[in-house]
């Protein structure tokens, strides 16, 4: 047959006055965490609605016309249109009261800057936990109704498509995104003109294209390079998420730091506060300094500081080598004609980025040098961070230096499965979702019937294990597997009889997750599972990094163990790993099993939803976890000593695992009371669902970053800028002065106070102080005093401040002197130090400057 051409013509259905406010809702992000929405859509076409990958755009331009028009004549389709209608329009209500933005001003904006964005799998900005959290931040910043903006590239291509052949081998594909079928629009000005800015690389000047995407009452702007102005290779910057080498991965975090700063100048928009979410998007802070010399004529030292008063960095990985880093040749080649800009000499920027042990420029040590407000997103996390980053504070002890954290939490709307909502409504009220942080409130989940909440979760396993089915099928028969050995691995995953105890694993599949930690003794493990009257499934599923070749070797293990006769149909590898599958396993499986390796795992958040729905987690005591775990929702894997092998200890951890299945998990499941489930099951389920939701949810997480970050931000913007950034500049040289004089600031103790006394005697202490040219007011002379512990020196001690008293001794010393009524009997510690002070700093440590006597 003769070769033809073919020629692509779109039809775009006419929508329906009646059906207008379809557009309005399918460009919305809103449809990603409001299920009527995505069900509205779902009803007018079922297979069209999963064929466009549940993408309200795309299937408006693809549905036949004549389903819209008589979607518009059918009073049901009317009636459910109008109450998504009512609720969207509620939502969107300006007149509402906030629920958070009014603790900010009126010209108050915060600008969120992430390399990825998880919203819904329609828009594939993402690529896991990070995106996913990014995307609940911005959620919660809309439901409280703050002042915000989001800040982030516009990849055509996402994280990749994954199937698994029958060898277990990951095989990794990639498509394109069509912009038109995503739910963006291009930015514009008030003329109506489309916004662009541009960035310089070496020797050329790269072109950006703004789009936006309106997430509920905020907005996202994405940067995107594929234009005609710009050569091949610089098109490619934002094509694919985490694409290409060390060149791409720089360039791409110019565009997102400096471009970024760049459109949102473009547009018009003064953010007060700047959250850099990871450091991909540090360069932020070098192009606000770079406008600050530029725009308001200061000079280096106090445009930092004036950029770094209303910047929170927040970092979410846990060991040294996760943290960006580029060679200092190619940081060079990116930035010699930009530093001159900045005054600095090539040193001196090069210094911004460097860390201890590492030639590099570190991404992390130029975020912490350039920001005031630094932390981590659990309190391990928070700890390890501290202990990671403790160098940008060297004089400073690991647990007063200023990282803190803000332990992460989840969008309760998006995860929570649709079957609680009806139940919630009932037993606690319809202020439910406006109480999701009251954790006495929450207590009352335990008052809701036993049977109630076992149907619940049932119907929920039910689902999930029909999308298991229907994914282990498309998977079987592509790797040209019979239909009788289908039987065999469908067996124990029927919704019909969802009474078999299903254990989930899905998430990413680095090493340190330990995916495979569960087939340490499969001997042990075929007893736990081929029980006859007390069977156990587990299911597995995630991604592995394509240049992540153990990561993939873990998917490979599972997949041969699950084929071995034994533990056939008992282990399951799920291809395909998305947002809609994670939503599925959360909420049906009956425990969500977590076990990295102490501590990297930074917070986790994929157990928070699985609690949230009811499921019970079993988990290594780290992350999120090691915070929530209170003995009675959940079963915890405590580590063992990091000293050991992580041979050793995946070895020691294994074993509790097996433990805690055969005498605890297993037992409590099948412990079946006359109404045919176990009542002490449902009770740790309910106790579960009752702790986790108050705790952590997003609108928690984003509340204490208003609350510990975002509104002290914005005061100190405010201070630092007054009269022309006068205390910018007051502040700035400040600390050239203390950084000239402190090595030789020294402290002697000139009392000699007695080693006892009695309770409510008052004491006496004196330090001189050689102050090398400072003045008294320049410094803080403390006193800690504590019970004398074995644990940490004073980790909860009082600080008691000295008074300089006026005099110098013979020797130039300034003496300093407190006089002290000690409140506790006992053996007690006490030490001095003094710091740096000035009443205008940020954090009391921020010089990182600390002198013990």
């Amino acid at each position: 047959m003769e070769k033809s051409t073919s020629y692509i013509l779109q039809v775009r259905p006419r929508i329906p006055a009646r059906l207008a406010r379809l557009e309005e809702l399918a460009n919305n992000l809103w449809y990603s965490w409001d299920r009527p929405t995505r069900a509205l859509f779902a009803r007018l076409h079922s297979g069209l609605w999963k064929a466009t990958g549940q993408s309200p755009k795309a299937f408006l331009k693809r549905v036949d016309e004549q389903r819209l028009l008589d979607a518009a004549e059918d009073q049901v389709f009317i009636g459910n249109f109008n109450r998504v209608l009512a609720a969207y329009d509620t939502y969107h209500d300006h007149r509402l009261p906030a629920g958070g933005s009014d603790w900010l001003r009126k010209d108050d904006l915060v600008a969120y800057f992430c390399a990825e964005f998880g919203f819904h799998e329609s828009f594939p900005i993402y690529s896991g936990g990070l995106g996913i959290l990014a995307g609940d931040h911005c959620k919660a910043a809309s439901d409280l109704r703050l002042p915000f903006v989001g800040v982030g590239l516009l990849y055509r291509q996402g994280y990749f498509h994954q199937t698994i052949d029958g060898d277990g081998n990951q095989i990794a594909s990639n498509s394109d995104s069509h912009f038109e079928d995503l739910p963006i629009v291009p930015a514009r000005r008030a003329d109506g003109t489309d916004v662009y800015t541009s960035v310089d690389l070496p020797n050329r000047k790269l072109d950006i294209k703004v789009w936006q995407a309106q997430i509920g009452h905020i907005t996202l702007y994405l940067l995107d390079t594929d234009l005609e102005s710009n050569n091949a290779h610089d098109r490619d910057i934002t094509h694919r998420l985490y694409g290409g080498d060390k060149v791409m991965r720089m360039e791409q975090e110019i565009v997102l730091g400096i471009g970024g700063v760049r459109a949102l100048h473009e547009l018009g928009l003064k953010p007060t506060v700047w959250h850099i979410n990871e450091g991909h998007a540090a360069f932020l802070v070098l192009e606000r300094i770079r406008q600050k010399i530029s725009r308001d004529g200061l000079d280096y030292p106090a445009a930092l500081e004036a950029v770094a008063v209303n910047t929170i960095f927040t970092t979410h990985t846990p060991v040294p080598a996760g943290h960006d880093h580029f060679s200092e040749s190619m940081v060079q080649a990116y930035f010699e004609q930009y530093y001159p800009e900045l005054k600095l000499s090539r040193e001196e920027f090069l210094a911004l980025g460097r860390a201890k042990d590492s030639p590099d420029f570190n991404m992390t040590a130029l975020a912490i040098r350039v920001t005031r407000f630094n932390n981590g997103v659990s309190r391990i996390h928070g700890g390890v961070s501290s202990n990671i980053c403790g160098g940008m504070w060297p004089e400073i002890g690991h647990n007063e230096n200023p990282m803190t954290y803000v332990t992460n939490g989840v969008h309760a709307p998006t995860f929570l499965a649709t079957e609680w909502i009806e139940v919630l409504e009932r037993h606690l009220g319809s202020e439910w979702s406006a109480r999701m942080n009251d954790v006495e409130f929450w207590e009352g989940v335990e008052h809701i019937p036993d049977h109630l909440f076992w149907s619940v979760r049932q119907s929920l396993k039910a689902k999930m294990l029909n999308m298991v089915r229907e994914r282990i099928s498309v998977q079987h028969f592509r790797n040209h597997g019979s239909e009788a050995h289908l039987d065999r691995l469908l067996k124990y995953v029927n919704p019909e009889n969802p009474n078999v105890l299903t254990i989930g694993f899905a998430r990413r599949f680095a090493t340190y997750k330990r995916a495979t930690m569960l087939f340490g003794d499969l001997g042990l493990l075929r007893d736990i599972l081929n029980n006859p009257d007390r069977p156990a499934v587990f299911i597995f599923a995630g991604k592995a990094h394509p240049a992540d070749i153990p990561g993939q070797d873990l998917i490979r293990r599972i997949t041969q163990i699950s084929k071995m006769p034994e533990f056939v149909g008992k282990i399951l590898m799920l291809e395909g790993y998305d947002l809609a599958l994670a939503r599925k396993l959360v909420s049906g499986v009956d425990v969500w099993l977590n076990n990295p390796l102490y501590p990297l795992e930074a917070s986790g958040t994929s157990g928070m939803k699985a609690g949230i729905n009811g499921t019970i987690n079993l988990s290594v005591l780290d992350g999120w976890w090691g915070e929530s775990y209170d003995g009675k929702n959940g079963w915890a894997i405590k580590p063992v000593s990091e000293s050991l092998s992580e041979e050793a200890r995946t070895r020691e951890e294994t074993s509790t695992l097996y433990e805690l299945l055969q005498d605890q998990v297993v037992p409590l499941y099948y412990e079946h009371g006359k109404m045919g489930f176990s009542p002490n099951w449902v009770k740790m389920a309910k106790h579960s669902m009752a702790t986790i939701m108050p705790r952590f949810n997003s609108k928690r997480m984003v509340g204490e970053y208003l609350a510990k970050c975002y509104l002290p931000a914005s005061r100190q913007h405010r201070l630092y800028r007054q009269n022309q950034y006068e205390n910018s500049r007051i502040v700035a040289d400040w600390k050239a002065r203390i950084r000239q004089a402190w090595p030789g600031v020294t402290l002697r103790r000139l009392d000699d106070a007695p080693g006892e006394i009695s309770y409510g005697d008052g004491l006496r202490f004196e330090v001189a102080v050689n102050l090398n040219g400072l003045k008294p007011n320049d410094i803080a002379v403390e006193m800690l005093l504590g019970l004398q512990t074995r644990r940490e020196q004073l980790q909860s001690a009082r600080h008691y401040r000295f008074e300089s008293v006026g005099v110098t001794n013979e020797s130039g010393e300034n003496i300093f002197a407190l006089e002290v009524q000690p409140e506790l009997c006992g053996k007690l510690e006490y030490r001095f130090r003094a710091y740096p002070y000035h009443e205008m700093l940020t954090h009391p440590f921020e010089l990182g400057m600390m002198r013990w006597l």
